[in-house]
């Protein structure tokens, strides 16, 4: 699979278009997407696990490969299931079924290997050796020592829900020439989606919870918005501009307020020809940087973001755990430790200091302390409460 890889990602560095992709979605690819599956994932529409499906995992997987070289494999619909937002609303996630969930593994591993070499560096998101903090740091430096004095933040109103098919096909068409991979993409896009005992078509979307929908995510705005601010936007401004993207969300650091207001007009217009809007009460201009130093502050990838001083006066950015993001975190904890209380304490605590290790390791930034702190004290005394 290596070496597959490896020829994958030579012929997208090296040719237009990517052929014979197909191919890799063969017996061994399947088999190690099978091994790599978590058992205690929740099952689709067809309530088959990898406990039932490694029974007989050899003959199943050879199977499927019959049905997709006969084109006879056809993805089931995603089971809908929604999940808590911070926001008390409900955030919906699709469900496949286990061997769509393999084929889908596959598909995506391969999308990725065509796509690394094509991706610009503003994207960050669901791509190998990048994470959030690398967008974290990238927005402090460039606040902190290039000439910016307004942040320009947007949101895209349901993103992955209203992605075009006809526009996603067509990007992934001008970078590969293998219809038989092509036409699995297009089958998982409108395989449709269950809620209940209802069936509902998927003419438009990603469902969330699909391992292809981040690689698609990002090609749909690979072409929809990276490559448009840095090919046409940027030029023509007479002042400097940064854009930034994680997954779905983005920012853009401009120098000239009026500038950054021409951009958010122009990116209406560029969201609105790809069947997308912006969220209006979600996007605003505010000014931010040395030049503009202000009370204000913003929030992104549940950091916020700030304008201070340093201990010798010295302009500085300052970062720590948004608000809302501590209060979704507090809430979480008091309710996980309800479900506790009659389980072994010492299983209690090595559950607990894990969870503590990941927020750490994900909200431990330089100058967010004092948050770090907050958390640890709440999560102590609530236990404490708890426990006597």
């Amino acid at each position: 699979m290596e070496q597959d890889a490896k020829g994958i990602r030579y012929q997208s560095a090296t040719y237009l278009k990517v052929q014979n992709l197909m191919h890799n979605v063969n017996e061994e690819t399947l088999m190690l997407e099978h091994v790599k599956q978590n058992r205690k994932k929740a099952t689709g529409v067809d309530g088959i696990g990898k406990g039932d499906y490694e029974e007989n995992a050899e003959e199943n997987i050879a199977d499927l490969v019959g049905r997709m070289k006969r084109f006879s494999y056809k993805p089931q619909p995603v089971r809908r299931t929604y999940i808590p937002k911070a926001s008390g609303k409900l955030r919906p996630l699709g469900i496949p079924a286990y061997e769509d969930r393999l084929v889908q593994g596959v598909m995506a591993d391969v999308l990725n290997e065509v796509y690394e070499a094509r991706f610009l560096e503003c994207s960050h998101g669901f791509r190998p050796g990048r994470s959030a903090h690398d967008v974290v740091g990238y927005i402090h430096q460039t606040i902190m020592t290039r000439k910016v004095g307004c942040v320009l933040e947007a949101d895209i109103k349901g993103f992955f829900d209203n992605v075009n098919h006809d526009w996603l096909m067509k990007f992934l068409e001008n970078d590969i020439q293998d219809k038989n991979f092509l036409r699995y993409v297009k089958r998982f896009l409108i395989a449709g989606i269950m809620e209940g005992t209802i069936v509902m078509e998927s003419d438009r979307g990603t469902p969330q919870g699909g391992q292809i929908s981040p690689v698609l995510a990002n090609v749909y705005l690979h072409y929809a918005l990276d490559l448009w601010f840095e090919k046409v936007v940027k030029p023509k401004l007479r002042g400097e501009a940064y854009y930034v993207r994680y997954a779905d969300d983005f920012l853009i650091l401009c120098q000239y307020e009026d500038e950054a207001k021409k951009v958010l007009e122009a990116l209406k217009a560029r969201l609105s020809k790809f069947s997308l809007e912006v969220a209006e009460d979600k996007t605003r201009i505010l000014p931010m940087g040395r030049y503009r130093g202000t009370k204000e502050n913003f929030d992104f990838l549940g950091f916020t973001f700030y304008n201070t001083k340093s201990r010798k006066g010295r302009y500085r950015i300052g970062i720590r755990t948004s608000e809302k993001k501590l209060k979704a975190k507090r809430q979480a904890v008091k309710e996980w430790l309800r479900t506790r209380m009659t389980k072994p304490v010492s299983e209690t605590m090595c559950i607990l200091a894990a969870a503590l290790r990941g927020h750490y390791n994900y909200y431990g930034v330089n100058g967010n302390y004092e948050f770090l702190r907050k958390f640890w004290n709440y999560v102590m005394y609530t236990t404490y409460r708890m426990l006597y």
